[in-house]
């Protein structure tokens, strides 16, 4: 047995997510579109935690490409990846005939009011900014899916 399971339970601000998981409020099929390894198994296991399992792809032509084969309920999107970046991808998901719409999560280490913006005019519906937290990941999903009487801004 882990000396740390269960640790911070009682005392994490956030004991609800730990509790219940977050896909057990919001059941989402998610795609991470990262392309470094690290920020990939941090968001992973941030996830994970919520209680969702994703499929990973590293770059926004595989995130084009996985849209394609099949429906994600979200997108978790870097915004610098090689070959083709989150801002690029996402305006192709826009364009692109799906069922239904993927929202759109900006991964981001630019955190300026162009950058939002720039989001935004992407098709983006809401962004994170990296270091990217737990806390924040189960926040903007929450803006995102939870029935809401008018649309939330973001920012």
């Amino acid at each position: 047995v882990s000396m740390f399971e269960g640790v911070g339970r009682t005392v994490s601000p956030f004991a609800k997510t730990t509790e219940r998981p977050l896909a057990d409020e919001f059941p989402l099929s998610v795609l991470l579109a990262e392309d470094n390894p690290v920020n990939q198994k941090v968001a992973t296991r941030f996830l994970e935690r919520l209680g969702y399992r994703s499929d990973c792809v590293v770059n926004g032509l595989e995130a084009l490409e996985a849209l394609n084969s099949r429906h994600y309920d979200l997108v978790l999107m870097d915004l610098q990846m090689p070959e083709m970046d989150g801002l690029e991808a996402s305006r192709h998901i826009r364009k692109m005939r799906l069922e239904r719409q993927p929202k759109i999560i900006a991964l981001t280490a630019n955190a300026m009011q162009g950058d939002r913006d720039l989001c935004l005019s992407a098709g983006m519906d809401d962004y994170v900014t990296k270091p990217v937290k737990i806390h924040e990941i189960a926040a903007a999903i929450r803006r995102q899916f939870e029935p809401a009487a008018a649309p939330q801004p973001i920012g």
